[in-house]
């Protein structure tokens, strides 16, 4: 196309000047006509600034006919009427109609130009996200409440809201979001006000002062992908519910032991994170063991009398919570879980777990498993899991590793030693939603042999009937804690493809990058104290009052000050003790560098903003 079309002021007072290029799709008019009332958000919207190419190559001549529509328009976006025209008169001029023979150009073109004043019209509430008659519905109201998250951004540029939680119950309380009336709203403001809040009212991972915990910002490319996802609802407990998305989790968990270096009788699943995935460790752990020792069925009969209360967990005092947790779940208590000493660096003693396993054996316990970290919670260790290995296959202990965070170094195109020794390991947990830039959640359990799943089998005659799968249909209700499971491998196949080992190398680069730099900035503050050499990404310190005994007081307070100001999101832990050679008291803030966006001047106003409001909390606070 060569004629260039009239520009348009949007309300917003931005111009949009539309020509044959990417913007053409939201107004084509007639030479020497201006349009009027165009509906702003087809511009701002749908196109968001010209990222989606050349959607149309409509001609408009200077009669009312309009000529060579570009059924791309129509397929893309109206969807074959499923949402009806955007502009709600009826269109005159030239016989042109708002059914799907005409391009959104050409409709808004006509109908404009002959309408009555009158509100645009609504998608149907009840209107699908996909189907035969297309996307349509979820195309607009995807531009809607994406307008409504850059709005909501622009209300509150900081990393959390300001005001604390009462300032948050108060807007929530206020949208109204969360009620059921009995009347619905425009489902066009109702997204698009719900973007807005929720954007106002969120922790942004994507902000880099917000560095509290293992929540990563996510790659657009898995979002976008999520989103098919969502529209399609597919649920992976049978293949007639997600057949191609079955295959692709099939492929991504092969991806995924491969990395680990499992042989190919190895199998997995994915999981809604590591809480999950460590159960799921330990529920095969136990069942294995109960198998061996006791030549017992637990799917039929439970844990036999002679095996209750003598099997041991043993974890480093550095492990994840959920280990204790999930041993309470299982009817093991918390108190079968064995706390193995860590060195200053956090990993896990090699020489305190192989006394720990040698006195459960004197006390004629049963070591059931032996979980590794690789990449704990707060420093960031990695145990060391090929020594570990050893050990369990000793004491004939099932070895789990918990790499939900170091995981993500598989991704990459370099090797990390410090990884080599989960290939040894009975099961594997790793978490994409960390260290891996993926939409919660996108967690996964590994195990070396796909037989030790039989703990999970399960067969149900509307799901998994044995002809089905005769017949060459697979089952995948088997393999999950869960019946109905969202084909989440999707969003990771999308960002497999798209970054490449390369890409994903660059990423976590340029995190631990970060998290250099910022133990170098804390280290240049004489009032911050830096707790360890970061590992992968996080990085330990303390404000350090002039009374070393209000320390822990003062680390507590000025985090939460931060938090009402909307200023920063820092982490809070507490270490198992205290550090030789340091002040007293146990509590440190944490920062969590997981986006490699990033920049090292904005590193340098977090930990200025840290130093500023610990010295504002220990003078309000005054002498003790």
């Amino acid at each position: 196309m060569s004629e260039e079309l009239v520009p348009d002021v949007l309300p917003d007072g931005t111009v949009a000047a539309l020509t044959d290029g990417p913007a053409v799709a939201g107004l084509v008019a007639a030479p020497g006509h201006v349009a009027h009332d165009i509906e702003a958000d087809v511009v701002r919207g749908i196109l968001r600034a010209e990222p989606l190419g050349a959607l149309t190559e409509v001609v408009v001549a200077s009669t009312d006919q309009p000529r060579d529509i570009e059924a791309e328009v129509l397929r893309g976006v109206l969807r074959a009427e499923s949402f009806g025209p955007l502009v709600s008169a009826p269109a005159k001029a030239g016989g042109l109609t708002t059914g799907p023979a005409l391009s959104i150009a050409a409709n808004i073109a006509a109908n404009t130009a002959a309408a009555t004043p009158g509100p645009p019209s609504v998608v149907d509430a009840t209107a699908l996200a996909s189907g035969p008659t297309g996307t349509g519905p979820l195309a607009l109201l995807l531009a809607e409440v994406l307008d409504g998250l850059d709005r909501g951004r622009a209300d509150w540029l900081g990393p959390v809201p300001p005001g604390g939680p009462a300032a948050v119950r108060d807007a929530v309380v206020a949208s109204g979001f969360g009620t059921l009336p009995d009347r619905g709203a425009d489902p066009f403001e109702t997204v698009a006000s719900l973007g807005r809040l929720l954007a106002w009212g969120a922790a942004d991972p994507a902000h880099p002062h917000c560095a509290a915990h293992l929540h990563c910002p996510t790659l657009a490319v898995s979002v976008a992908a999520e989103t098919a996802v969502a529209a399609l609802n597919q649920s992976l407990d049978s293949w007639d519910q997600a057949p191609a998305a079955g295959e692709i989790e099939a492929r991504v968990v092969r991806t995924l032991t491969r990395a680990i270096g499992y042989p190919d009788s190895s199998a997995g699943v994915l999981t809604s994170g590591g809480t999950e995935s460590n159960l799921m460790g330990l529920l095969l752990a136990r069942d294995e063991v109960v198998r061996r020792r006791f030549d017992a069925d637990p799917d039929l009969d439970g844990i036999p009398p002679i095996a209750a209360g003598r099997l041991r967990v043993l974890a480093s005092d550095q492990a994840h919570f959920s280990v204790a947790r999930n041993s309470a779940f299982l009817g093991l208590g918390e108190r079968c879980v064995i706390s193995v000493a860590s060195d200053a660096e956090g990993r896990m003693r090699v020489g305190a777990l192989a006394e720990a396993l040698e006195a459960v054996v004197a006390r004629d316990e049963i070591p059931m498993a032996v979980v590794g970290t690789a990449g704990t919670t707060d420093l960031g260790a990695l145990d060391p899991l090929e020594e570990i290995a050893r050990l369990a296959v000793r004491h004939g202990a099932w070895f789990h590793a918990d790499a939900a965070y170091g995981g993500g170094l598989l991704l990459g195109t370099e090797t990390d030693e410090r990884l080599r020794g989960l290939a040894l390991a009975d099961s594997v947990t790793l978490d994409l939603h960390k260290l891996g830039w993926q939409p919660v959640p996108a967690g996964s359990f590994l195990v070396k042999g796909a037989a030790s799943l039989r703990t999970l089998e399960k067969r149900v005659a509307y799901l998994n009937s044995v002809d089905d799968e005769q017949a060459g249909y697979p089952s995948l209700l088997g393999r999950s804690l869960r019946t109905t499971r969202r084909a989440d491998a999707v969003k990771i196949a999308a960002a497999f493809q798209a970054l490449g080992r390369e890409g994903f190398q660059r990423m976590l680069d340029r995190c631990r990058e970060l998290a250099r730099y910022a133990a170098g900035a804390v280290r240049r503050q004489p009032e911050l104290e830096l707790t360890a050499e970061p590992h992968l990404t996080t990085v330990l310190f303390r404000y350090l009052p002039s009374d070393p005994r209000d320390a822990d007081r003062v680390n507590g307070a000025l985090r939460r000050r931060l938090l009402e100001a909307g200023q920063a999101v820092l982490g809070r832990t507490e270490l198992a003790r205290e550090r030789p050679g340091t002040l007293p008291g146990t509590v440190r803030l944490k920062l969590t560098l997981l986006n490699p966006h990033t920049t090292e001047p904005q590193i340098d106003a977090l930990v200025a903003a840290v130093c500023a409001a610990g010295g504002a909390v220990s003078a309000r606070s005054g002498p003790s």
